[in-house]
């Protein structure tokens, strides 16, 4: 399950990615809110931890443009200040949680199961058309045939799949493979492409020259 935190602070963003990922969750640290949106207009994650005091745009801001184009993504508000407003704010705002930073990390873990259960989003398999991706075998399969795929290919081709509909640009592509401060080959994500054709059929991934690739919702 695809988790996404904002938080600024360097030691605990990489303590909670830290136990969350031995939780079970597969989990993306930014620490701004203009990153957070820009990888939720382009991703699906399963819900988010959101800090309040966040440099530039704070998370009340970030959590009412979500909110406002349309983001139902269950959000867990995580801030340092125990205010009656804070979290009325955060409440009105269109949080669906909120969390004490001096919280116990096995309450945070809890809560954010529960958010997940109520929302419907705990689901293990992303289909389109006869394709079929599922998250927890780590499996790919087209038209009932097993298909073998990289991990790299079956990152890029989730990506995809989750966005179906929508255009993604490389630099989207590569920042969802691999992160915001790893050197990535210039040409990795059109080998990964190419690979992917390869095997699944050329016609399933198309480009949309000089934006990027997309996956139609349904596939004939």
């Amino acid at each position: 399950m695809r988790l996404l935190i904002v938080e600024d602070d360097s030691l605990l963003g990489g303590g909670l990615r830290a136990a969350l990922g031995k939780a079970g969750f597969e989990v993306t640290w930014v620490r701004d809110g203009n990153a957070a949106l820009d990888l939720l207009a382009a991703q699906a994650f399963v819900a988010m931890v959101l800090d309040i005091g966040l440099p530039g745009m704070d998370g009340l801001e970030v959590l009412r443009r979500l909110r406002a184009g349309g983001k139902m993504i269950p959000v867990l508000m995580l801030t340092a200040r125990d205010t009656t407003r804070d979290k009325v704010l955060s409440l009105e705002s269109g949080a669906d949680d909120y969390l004490l930073k001096t919280a116990d990390m096995e309450e945070l873990i809890a809560r954010l199961r529960a958010l997940i259960r109520r929302s419907g989003r705990a689901c293990g398999a992303l289909s389109v058309g006869d394709l079929t991706l599922d998250i927890e075998a780590h499996t790919v399969t087209r038209g009932g045939e097993l298909v073998s795929v990289s991990k790299r290919e079956f990152d890029v081709l989730r990506v995809l799949m989750e966005g179906a509909g929508r255009v993604l640009t490389r630099g989207q592509l590569e920042q969802s493979l691999y992160g915001w401060n790893r050197n990535v080959d210039s040409n990795a994500v059109e080998v990964h492409i190419h690979n992917l054709r390869a095997k699944l059929g050329a016609g399933l991934l198309k480009t949309v020259r000089g934006v990027g690739y997309t996956i139609s919702r349904s596939q004939s």
